[in-house]
């Protein structure tokens, strides 16, 4: 709770000062008010960046995904922020659902992000992919016996397996992939499938999964591949330790490819500086941008053939992507809740 009054009580003050800019400091100067929940220290290149090329400042208001979207919704007309960014397609999908977002007609955003990753009605983008992939550890799992999200519902691999929470929002957008493809029925099958064979309840965050798969407390672990590639990219002999146990596999690459999500935002429907806030999704489709998603956060452009200067990443290879419209990750969701709570999947 005192967490929650400290987070209520930052975007407070930072609202108002915000407003303050809105009737003062932005008559003499081009601003962005930006609203986002990405908590990257690496994104500092992002906003430097498009200040550099366009001479617009950016306001940061930072928060969690939750605080930021009722603040939106309680500001309300007199909300000064202009674009609103989160991680995942289930949060992208809540804030599309409350009408927050507006339509944005532009052609760059258009012809750069693929159909797959942003709203038919473009009013909301992804801007950086995130592959959802299965490691394991190679002293337990030999290299072919895991090719499918389907197979971690195997009886052959009761007590071996490690997720986080299936109600973390990561989690439940892969269970909604799962009902988009497979149907509710087969779904909740799967689900069951994989609650029983979990090494443990589930507990921590995507890098404790894999800490935990090299350290023999589980063989198979559910992660986004920026968590691997962040102990790739480790200089501590420990985590070099830890990934040198593990292999890394790609699901489903004979069928529909690998669950996808995004981390992507909008413009705001009240936003006071709609211009500024269109240049901003655009500047971060650009190559410079997206380059800088993989570089700086290990996570995958969405424009094809912008050039990584990340040999980590890189080394996992190229791999077929699931290329469903990431809004049925959305819709989805509240029924894969429903499917884990069915199961007791935790």
């Amino acid at each position: 709770m005192k967490s929650n009054r400290r987070i209520s009580a930052t975007l407070t003050v930072a609202t108002a000062a915000l407003m303050l800019l809105g009737t003062g400091t932005q008559a003499q100067e081009k601003v962005l008010n930006l609203y986002t929940a990405r908590h990257y220290q690496t994104d500092e290149a992002l906003y430097t960046g498009f200040t550099k090329k366009t001479g617009i400042r950016i306001n940061r208001i930072e928060g969690g995904e939750d605080a930021l979207f009722e603040r939106i919704k309680t500001e309300g007309a007199n909300s000064p922020a202009d674009v609103f960014i989160t991680v995942d397609m289930g949060r992208i999908w809540r804030a599309e659902q409350a009408g927050i977002f507006e339509s944005v007609k532009s052609p760059i955003l258009e012809s750069r992000i693929p159909a797959s990753f942003r709203d038919p009605g473009n009013r909301w983008f992804g801007l950086s992919a995130r592959a959802r992939v299965i490691v394991y550890n190679k002293s337990v799992v030999k290299s072919g016996e895991i090719q499918s999200y389907e197979d971690l519902a195997n009886p052959r691999w009761k007590g071996m397996i490690c997720t986080r929470s299936s109600a973390h929002p990561y989690m439940l957008s892969l269970t909604a992939s799962m009902v988009a493809h497979l149907g509710e029925q087969k779904a909740e099958a799967w689900a069951q499938g994989l609650k029983n064979n979990l090494a443990r309840d589930p507990r921590g965050g995507d890098t404790d999964q894999i800490r935990a798969a090299a350290s023999g407390e589980c063989a198979i672990a559910i992660t986004n591949q920026y968590y691997f590639v962040r102990l790739l990219r480790s200089s501590k002999p420990d985590d070099k330790k830890v990934t040198d146990q593990l292999a890394l596999v790609f699901p489903n690459q004979d069928n529909r490819g690998t669950h996808m999500n995004i981390s992507g935002g909008g413009v705001l429907r009240h936003a006071p500086n709609k211009e500024a806030a269109r240049k901003f999704l655009e500047y971060l489709a650009s190559d410079e941008a997206q380059a800088y998603f993989a570089n700086g956060n290990n996570e995958w452009p969405v424009v094809s053939g912008v050039k990584i200067d990340n040999p980590q990443l890189t080394s996992l290879g190229k791999f077929k992507t699931d290329t469903i419209n990431v809004s049925e990750l959305g819709k989805n969701q509240a029924l894969a809740q429903r499917i884990s709570d069915r199961v007791g999947y935790k």
